[in-house]
């Protein structure tokens, strides 16, 4: 596939996002573009999982991995491909779609890579696993992808490799080998009232104060019962009580989204809300308990230090510059494949913010400083360019597969 060949289907999947477990359009034009490079190309797996592989004569198997699924965000980008979809949520709520996390560019990058590698057999040899995974968003995808056997049906891979776009300088490449991105924890919290009339507090146990106070209280597991070099983040994301001004609610809800490295800096951060819930609705006076439920959980993704130590250069050999980005508070469930099949992970990170943003920074301080400025993933003002990120995620998903699928000497 050429520069405008990708840019077209870039465009295409990012005027049509599809929401999590519901990526049937983009799912039907993976298989058809994998089919027409001499893939086997099986659909449906794991719900709206895409895997694809290509058989280059004996040799190990490499999986490659991009995510297709996309955000209940209103897009906000003025761009003339920008989303105008709407789809409807788990809850059955109406709402709008956007790429805001940048899956499209993950599938367009996967695509061509294995139309580079279906092109040129002749610089390696064994088996490309191309695996498109739905539900990357709600922590599901994987889990589903594995629950319908991917390795018992198309093999055991020797390495899982795979990247996400983000607000780095398109062209830059960024690696972290061991813990690169953190753990991901998604509640929801149900605080029970006493409902009534707005006039009448007095006669009413109002759960929107209830709400309020824990939100205010949990600021304080992060600032106050962490210590400042264990990475943990408490976000709450939503927030829903009541249908009137003059109404007090019976209940509230909150969604909160928690991220992680550590196991024990993950158990006490979840002690401390469910701690600090029940607390505050027992000093509101709550008739009824909380609930505190987990709506999906994924563990931190490792990079294992000797493959990403053997595919570095490879990447090198691409962007010309890998960078260490610390610790990723971000969090993802491709490290699941890997440890389903227990084998290594090699996860980074591929630059898409327009280059002109960084002009005369020359550090990565200050490079750091230029990246937080802008929209981040998630945004509805996130936008990667098309180019050179596009080429640049093409040409790194194709090198690193190359490391793990040499030809024989």
């Amino acid at each position: 596939m050429d520069p405008d060949e990708l840019s077209a289907f870039y465009q295409d999947l990012h005027r049509h996002p599809e929401l999590a477990m519901r990526e049937e359009r983009t799912a039907r034009l993976v298989a058809q573009c994998l089919t027409g490079l001499g893939f086997e190309v099986t659909s449906g797996v794991g719900g709206t999982g895409v895997v694809g592989l290509l058989r280059n004569g004996e040799g190990p198997i490499a999986l490659l991995r991009a995510d297709m699924d996309a955000l209940p965000v209103q897009e906000r980008t003025g761009l003339p491909y920008a989303s105008t979809a709407r789809g409807v949520d788990d809850a059955g709520h109406d709402v709008p779609v956007m790429h805001a996390c940048g899956h499209d560019v993950h599938v367009t990058c996967l695509l061509g890579a294995c139309a580079d590698l279906a092109e040129h057999r002749d610089t390696w040899a064994g088996t490309v696993m191309a695996v498109f995974q739905p539900a990357e968003e709600t922590g599901a995808g994987a889990d589903a992808m594995i629950r319908d056997g991917i390795f018992e049906r198309f093999g055991r891979p020797a390495v899982v490799l795979g990247q996400h776009v983000s607000p780095l300088p398109a062209g830059v490449l960024a690696l972290r080998p061991g813990p690169a991105f953190a753990a991901s924890d998604a509640l929801r919290v149900t605080l029970f009232g006493r409902g009534g009339h707005g006039s009448r507090p007095e006669a009413c146990v109002d759960p929107v104060v209830m709400a309020a106070a824990v939100v205010m209280r949990l600021q304080t597991l992060v600032s106050r019962e962490n210590a400042a070099t264990d990475t943990a983040v408490v976000t709450i994301g939503s927030i829903r009580a009541g249908t009137a001004a003059n109404i007090i609610p019976d209940e509230a809800e909150l969604l909160l989204s928690v991220r992680t490295v550590d196991e024990s800096v993950r158990t006490r951060i979840l002690a401390g809300i469910d701690r600090i819930v029940r607390g505050e609705a027992a000093a509101s006076g709550a008739d009824r308990d909380p609930a505190v439920e987990s709506l999906g959980a994924f563990p931190a993704v490792v990079n294992d230090e000797a493959a990403a130590a053997a595919t570095r250069p490879a990447l090198e050999a691409v962007s010309g510059i890998v960078v260490d980005p610390g610790p990723v508070t971000g969090s993802e469930d491709v490290g699941k494949f890997a440890t389903e099949a227990g084998v290594p992970c090699v996860y980074w990170l591929l630059g898409g913010a327009d280059p002109a943003a960084f002009a005369g920074a020359t550090t990565i301080p200050e490079i750091a400083e230029r990246v937080r400025a802008l929209p981040s993933n998630h945004s509805p003002l996130f936008a990667p360019v098309i180019e050179p990120t596009l080429t640049v995620g093409v040409r790194a998903l194709a090198a690193a597969a190359r490391v793990w699928l040499p030809r024989p000497s």
